[in-house]
């Protein structure tokens, strides 16, 4: 782990021991923003936390410049983290930083969902800091608030340009949110 990733894990991670113990937030909330021909949205779900980073990657774009399809990768952890490097690498520790900051500012807990769409006019990478400044700006504008997330995911999804199915296929915190059958569920089904 480069050392510019090794603070981003370490400072996260203190902050993460915190957010732990806020309550969750109340709603599910949306936030983005575009630089740099990439498109950042930032799905925050009232659940105990959880964080992933997907990022889809068009052909002639740096991490896909032979391709002729676009590639897609994704790092994630559950409530209990990690205890390997993140195989999308640094930019997944410089993203959990900036949303572990956001929700220790806010006294708040969340699952966190980072999509990241770069287009081709991305030519150039320009590090790490790059995901952590703009998931950050991204968590400074107003979010969209929903009900439900399948209000959230069609926000989502309609601003996006790669089909839903193929952020579901590659994201393990989605599928767990769709296959797990909640606590909730089985409350609510008694009520019946």
């Amino acid at each position: 782990m480069r050392s510019v990733s090794a603070v981003d894990s370490m400072l996260s991670l203190n902050l993460l021991e915190k957010v732990k113990q806020f309550p969750l937030i109340n709603e599910y909330q949306v936030y983005e923003t575009v630089a740099l021909d990439n498109r950042w949205f930032i799905l925050m779900i009232p659940s105990y936390w959880s964080y992933e980073l997907i990022e889809a990657w068009y052909p002639k774009t740096v991490w896909n410049l032979e391709g002729q399809t676009t590639v897609m990768y994704s790092s994630h952890e559950f409530f209990e983290g990690r205890n390997t490097y993140a195989e999308i690498g640094g930019c997944y520790y410089a993203s959990r930083l900036a949303i572990s900051e956001f929700l220790n500012k806010e006294g708040r807990q969340a699952m966190a969902i980072v999509f990241r769409e770069a287009h081709p006019g991305y030519i150039l990478p320009v590090g790490v800091w790059n995901v952590r400044e703009h998931v950050r700006q991204a968590l400074k504008n107003t979010p969209m608030k929903f009900n439900t997330l399948k209000e959230a995911s069609k926000y989502i999804f309609s601003k996006l340009d790669i089909p839903a199915k193929n952020w579901f296929v590659n994201s393990k915190v989605l599928q767990s949110i769709k296959l797990q059958k909640r606590l909730a569920d089985y409350i609510s089904e008694s009520k019946k």
